[in-house]
């Protein structure tokens, strides 16, 4: 089973999320996708891991979704737009190439049996417009990658203002 929660920036995401897999499993996994690119980001990813309860397996894993075993279990991957950004950065931008690698890595976590894995994602084109080339690929980037999952999800819930709003079922 497959969950893709989607959605602005602050718009619930997260919290709906965890409160999902909370109610599917007493020992659910969460998989953090963060690269720590600075000792602020460091900062956010240990508020991030303290605010969990102990009933959490937490995973760190910025690419490589597919070397986790998520068959038999509960898992969040929060979230997409980090995990593309990692991909995007270590192929020079290049959207392609970057959209291929996580395609492979996605399907390869899709086929575990007997997993749901509910999926963290951003809609960053409904917000501003990029304002750079580069932040317009990664837009285009964001938006064929969350397309691609909504495509194989059997579940997608756009969150607005923190209200869950089923529009695949």
């Amino acid at each position: 089973m497959i969950y893709l929660i989607t959605g602005g920036e602050r718009s619930g995401k997260s919290s709906y999320a965890e409160k999902l897999s909370k109610e599917l499993s007493e020992k659910p996994m969460y998989v953090a996708t963060a690269r720590k690119w600075d000792e602020d980001f460091q900062k956010r990813i240990d508020r991030h891991q303290k605010d969990r309860e102990e009933h959490w397996i937490n995973i760190e894993k910025e690419k490589h979704l597919s070397e986790i075993d998520f068959s038999g279990k509960v898992a969040i991957v929060d979230c997409v737009t980090l995990w593309l950004t990692n991909f995007f950065v270590d192929t020079k931008n290049d959207v392609a190439l970057s959209l291929e690698q996580a395609k492979a890595e996605f399907d390869a976590i899709a086929k575990q049996e007997n997993a749901t894995i509910i999926i963290v994602t951003n809609e960053i084109g409904m917000g501003v417009h990029a304002e750079t080339h580069i932040g317009r690929k990664f837009v285009e980037l964001q938006g064929w990658m969350n397309q691609y999952i909504a495509q194989k999800a059997d579940t997608v819930v756009l969150m607005v203002s923190g209200i869950p709003v089923k529009i695949k079922e």
